[in-house]
């Protein structure tokens, strides 16, 4: 996937124009007017439309970069059965680290939250490695945790004085990590 911050930061530095850049794409499907659309879009953070790899590299070859350092790469564990703001704790430790860092400080991190969040940086990383990204120089770019509600099938209830019945609310979250080339 293209990463927008990393895309808008090229640009700048080179200081290559976005109708520079939506030549490279207009030969790649777009016309100019909608590569320059699309491209303003990207450099703003939307993804609308989606870019597709072909576009990663025509705008890679546009910027004299290597398609993997336009890129990153993230993964999900949706439904985790945590709490989310337990989750939290533990993705604010590994943030803006090396992959190797996070993976270490994981690994001794005596919280329920490390063991899923490392299957979801493992996944990451693994998606990295399908696209030949150099695993060395890959880092963590985004951990995120959202709420997911209740968990389904936890409709349980906890006896209570005088007949009074309180209801057990078991919580699942979602977790996002991505990661990028440095």
């Amino acid at each position: 996937m293209l990463s927008c911050s990393r895309l808008k930061e090229l640009c700048s530095q080179q200081k290559i124009s976005a109708d520079q850049l939506a030549g490279h794409l207009a030969r790649g499907g777009f016309d100019h007017k909608a590569a320059a659309a699309a491209l303003k879009n990207w450099q703003k953070g939307l993804y609308k439309p989606r870019p597709r790899s072909e576009d990663v590299e025509r705008l890679a070859s546009g910027l004299g970069v290597e398609p993997a350092q336009l890129s990153q790469w993230q993964a999900s564990y949706r439904y985790a059965p945590m709490s989310a703001r337990k989750a939290r704790l533990v993705t604010q430790l590994i943030k803006d680290r090396s992959v190797q860092d996070a993976l270490d400080i994981l690994k001794f991190t005596p919280k329920r939250a490390a063991h899923m969040i490392t299957k979801a940086l493992e996944s990451a990383i693994a998606n990295a490695d399908e696209q030949e990204a150099d695993i060395q120089k890959l880092y963590v770019c985004e951990a995120r945790v959202d709420d997911a509600g209740l968990r389904i099938g936890t409709k349980r209830w906890i006896p209570k004085d005088r007949g009074r019945a309180y209801p057990i609310r078991k919580h699942a979250s979602h977790i996002y990590i991505t990661v990028a080339q440095e």
